[in-house]
């Protein structure tokens, strides 16, 4: 009997894990298949973001800041990185704990009264789209002083806030993971399709919150998606803030940002920040650091 006993106990095992695996395996395939099918409605997206360049476009940039309209320039610089996730840093070597992200660098110059304005936020978001930022900092650098602000997508959104203002005092808070609008703009270049539509709860933009000495958490919004012709827009209101933020891109691969605008009151003023698209190039930037390399600003209108 025990000899029975001893053979046929693998058998039963094995039987056992078989049928016990398989509805986990089943689950895993089809959010395989879904990431992929994301990828394969542009299959120029490898040849594309993979090809050893960054892409870059300049904006006219016509800007809201103490209840005026200021001129100035923006520029979106995105790139694919290999970036490591418990680090949080962008890799030195090739690691299989790897995470290919999309960054953005998004800069703001402008000028107000008499000194200038140079804003920037790094968004960095893995390519599968359903899963949020890793990373998001944010800077302001004027004469009144610097902002710093950094995100670091852990158990929980745990971000540090450092600024010259006492009532923007540094601080460390935890945030339960909502949307966040930052991470929306690289999704809207990975697949503008996917993205989120309806009453949702976001975590309004970085710069948004800083500028504007708001309240770090999620605000109810009402997120849409339409189509316009050969464009794609993007809209986002935030009702409680009195602020709406409209994003127009390409509707064809690779949905490359066209211009965008945002509205809020400042104050007690109606106001709308707008830029326009003046060109777009692709380049290897961090390798073009010499004299002779300028002549890509002014491609860029820049200079």
């Amino acid at each position: 009997m025990k000899q029975i006993t001893k053979v046929y106990t693998p058998i039963i095992l094995s039987f056992l894990l078989f049928f016990c695996s398989k509805p986990e395996l089943k689950k895993d395939n089809k959010t395989n298949d879904t990431e992929i099918k994301s990828f394969q409605k542009n299959p120029e997206f490898n040849n594309y973001w993979y090809s050893g360049k960054a892409e870059i476009t300049s904006y006219k940039l016509s800007q809201i800041r103490y209840g005026e309209i200021h001129e100035g320039t923006a520029v979106n610089i995105f790139v694919i990185e290999d970036f490591l996730p418990k680090k949080q840093v962008k890799a030195d070597k090739a690691n299989k704990n790897n995470v290919p992200i999309l960054k953005l660098n998004s800069t703001k110059n402008f000028t107000t009264g008499i000194y200038p304005y140079s804003l920037m936020t790094s968004t960095f978001s893995p390519i599968e789209i359903n899963k949020n930022a890793i990373k998001i900092s944010f800077s302001s650098q004027e004469w009144c002083g610097n902002t710093f602000v950094q995100l670091n997508n852990r158990e929980a959104y745990q971000i540090q806030f450092y600024s010259y203002f006492e009532s923007n005092a540094d601080k460390k808070i935890n945030l339960k993971k909502h949307i966040l609008e930052n991470e929306l703009w690289n999704q809207l270049r990975i697949s503008p399709k996917n993205l989120p539509v309806g009453e949702l709860q976001i975590i309004p933009s970085f710069e948004f919150l800083s500028l504007n000495h708001k309240e770090f958490k999620a605000f109810s919004a009402i997120a849409s998606l339409e189509e316009q012709g050969a464009f794609l827009i993007y809209t986002i209101n935030y009702p409680k803030l009195d602020r709406t933020l409209s994003i127009k891109v390409t509707k064809d691969f690779p949905n490359t940002i066209e211009s965008w605008e945002e509205t809020f009151s400042s104050r007690g003023k109606i106001l709308t920040t707008k830029a326009e698209k003046i060109t777009t190039i692709q380049s290897a930037y961090w390798s073009k650091n010499g004299v002779a390399d300028i002549k890509e600003r002014k491609e860029l209108g820049l200079d």
